[in-house]
């Protein structure tokens, strides 16, 4: 897919990756050795590091995301966010998949520092810091997952299950494997993900039925690129059509003033139409996963202050 292609569908993504390596070429213009920068450097350009996040410059949660250490993590979680943004962006629309990437990476980052806390604690780990956008786009991959496993389309397409499970599994073991890696900042942002699109995937459910047997359907995905969510439920039928296969007495309420000359009662008139009913419900499904955003953000809120009282009081 072309740049120029790209924008169109997937523009929050263009603008993720360009926000990364302008970073990038602003460290090194400014005489940043970004190939190998001191734990001075990163916490100057905003790492997640547990005594300043914690303590009180909780935008590091934030900004660490947008901090990569050396070309080639750069280049990894590039080629990532440039592979998942395409198909996740489209799917979940623009404004749902910026909140899913923000969130995974503070939810990574929090996991990373309660972890890096404890240890702490317990007299077996350090002050660390990590930065990277690794938490935010496994994320992206664990909401991609969840949308396989519910059979939400792109494109009319069906994500392929096993792939995105392998795809996951490699990253994952590959944390545990090479030294160095944010385990627990990956974990954090996936988790965060995939409960972010359960709550998407069980509200497209609701609102879509037909979608998850018809191949035809074209699932999420809107051709207009201004549109910053999921596309509507298709048009209901006309009455017409619901006639021939329903009974004519469950639309007694549609009168033709000019086919009967029984008086409407006012009840009768002010009955809400039964088509109505399926538009309102979709409407409070479309609520549920801005719901579960909000109680993510309090959640994490309230995590955050109670690492912060305990830190602030045993650097007192």
């Amino acid at each position: 897919m072309t740049l120029q292609k790209l924008f169109k569908v997937a523009p929050i993504t263009c603008l993720l990756l360009l926000s990364f390596i302008g970073l990038f070429l602003i460290q090194a213009l400014t005489g940043m050795n970004v190939s190998e920068p001191t734990s001075a450097d990163l916490i100057k350009w905003g790492a997640n590091a547990l005594p300043f996040t914690m303590g009180y410059e909780p935008w590091r949660l934030v900004s660490s995301a947008f901090l990569h250490i050396g070309f080639m993590h750069l280049l990894f979680n590039g080629f990532a966010m440039y592979f998942f943004g395409q198909v996740a962006e489209p799917m979940f629309g623009h404004s749902k998949f910026l909140v899913i990437f923000l969130l995974s990476a503070v939810g990574g980052n929090l996991l990373n520092n309660f972890v890096t806390w404890q240890g702490i604690v317990n007299d077996a780990g350090s002050w660390g810091l990590s930065a990277g956008a690794s938490g935010g786009i496994m994320g992206l991959g664990a909401a991609l997952l969840i949308a396989a496993l519910f059979k939400i389309s792109v494109n009319g397409l069906v994500l392929n299950l096993r792939s995105l499970v392998f795809i996951m599994g490699i990253n994952l073991v590959y944390g545990f494997a090479v030294p160095g890696i944010d385990n627990a900042g990956h974990i954090g942002g996936a988790i965060t993900g995939a409960i972010i699109a359960l709550a998407f995937a069980i509200a497209y459910r609701k609102r879509h039925p037909a979608a998850l047997f018809d191949p035809t359907h074209q699932g999420l995905i809107n051709n207009n690129p201004d549109h910053s969510g999921p596309i509507s439920p298709p048009p209901l039928p006309s009455a017409s059509s619901l006639n021939s296969t329903l009974p004519t007495s469950d639309y007694d309420q549609e009168i033709n003033y000019s086919q009967t000359s029984t008086p409407v009662s006012m009840a009768a008139a002010m009955t809400p139409n039964a088509k109505t009913t399926p538009s309102i419900t979709a409407n409070k499904w479309q609520l549920l996963p801005w719901a579960i955003i909000l109680l993510i953000t309090i959640s994490f809120y309230l995590w955050w202050l109670d690492m912060h009282h305990q830190i602030v009081i045993h650097l007192n």
